[in-house]
């Protein structure tokens, strides 16, 4: 609660993921870099969560409104491709493979079956919205840096995710409507 208003403060917590090993995996760690770097709303937490998924399970029980994952994510598009997925739409979180837990491949389907067994045993909440701002990998292949498409995306990336944080529907009612999925093809 803000003192004094009797009303509670929106959290966004903004987490880059990725193995910067892995070429165009690193996407979501140098998204977070940059974007960090930007001048955000209160309320407004940027972290380089990298391959550390358990620790974002973990730090999620903190209590945040919403979560907004910056991820390398294939989906079949050009690479460099940018995608808004509404992750907290019905359905639209799928089981992860394994139940195993490895603390080093955990994509964010895991991280988020995680939160939902953490919380189902703490009594936390998980974020009301969870949105993915992901890009089109060229190679996820052994190698440190990002192709040159991929890296070229990092900026739009940041900009969207920047209006993403300031757009009152990120944080709009658990009543109010799901936004729709969006693409956006980079140079």
């Amino acid at each position: 609660m803000t003192a004094g208003t009797g009303s509670a403060r929106a959290r966004t917590l903004v987490a880059g993921v990725g193995n910067i090993f892995l070429g165009d995996d690193g996407f979501g760690v140098e998204a977070a870099r940059v974007l960090a770097g930007q001048d955000l709303p209160d309320g407004v937490e940027v972290t380089d969560i990298g391959i550390r998924g358990v620790h974002l399970a973990y730090q999620l029980l903190d209590g945040y409104d919403t979560l907004i994952l910056l991820d390398a994510t294939a989906r079949g598009g050009e690479p460099g491709t940018l995608y808004v997925i509404d992750a907290s739409a019905p359905g639209a979180r799928r089981a992860p493979d394994a139940p195993a837990l490895d603390g080093h491949r955990m994509s964010p389907d895991a991280v988020l079956a995680l939160l939902d067994t953490l919380c189902a045993g703490t009594g936390a909440r998980p974020p009301r919205r969870t949105l993915v701002v992901g890009c089109e990998p060229q190679t996820v292949e052994e190698g440190i840096g990002l192709s040159p498409r991929v890296a070229a995306a990092v900026p739009e990336a940041a900009r969207m995710t920047g209006e993403l944080i300031r757009d009152a529907a990120v944080v709009r009612p658990a009543a109010a409507p799901a936004t729709e999925n969006r693409e956006r093809r980079t140079p």
